[in-house]
């Protein structure tokens, strides 16, 4: 009998142990698309991704670049102080987009530009994405005061 529930309690936590590992490997293989990694213009300029690779930009929208084409096609770059990145981006821009402004974008690095698949701006007049926020101070443009030092 002893020797029974011992058998029993064994075969309980192998059981668990591999429904643990299953759910945790079918999580991952879920989430395998969904994780974009967020670099900083100067992070893009010193290792440049490889071009199938799916990431999130964001610093401010340089003083100068935004160019807009024919349609719907939308050039700029954007930079952190440190360095600049060129952005290329068909569709419709948010309503807060503006130069000089946040703005944090998903796409690929493709042939020296970033090309945009999503662009969101800030949200109000003193938001700024917290990865843009430490991307700038760590370039030493951000103020306490949230003013940002663009050369």
């Amino acid at each position: 009998m002893r020797g029974l529930k011992k058998k029993r309690r064994i075969q309980i936590i192998l059981v668990a142990v591999v429904a643990l590992i299953g759910s945790t490997a079918l999580i991952g293989y879920a989430m395998r698309d969904g994780i974009n990694f967020f670099r900083s213009p100067s992070q893009v300029s010193e290792a440049p991704p490889t071009p199938n690779e799916v990431f999130r930009i964001g610093g401010l929208v340089k003083e100068g670049s935004l160019l807009r084409g024919q349609g719907e096609t939308i050039s700029f770059a954007v930079t952190d102080g440190g360095a600049s990145i060129p952005v290329k981006f068909t569709g419709v821009l948010p309503d807060l987009f503006d130069e000089g402004q946040g703005m944090v974008g998903t796409g690929s690095y493709v042939n020296g530009v970033f090309q945009a698949t999503e662009i969101l701006a800030k949200h109000d007049e003193t938001y700024m994405p917290k990865e843009v926020v430490k991307a700038l101070k760590e370039q030493g443009t951000y103020k306490p005061d949230g003013t940002v030092a663009v050369n």
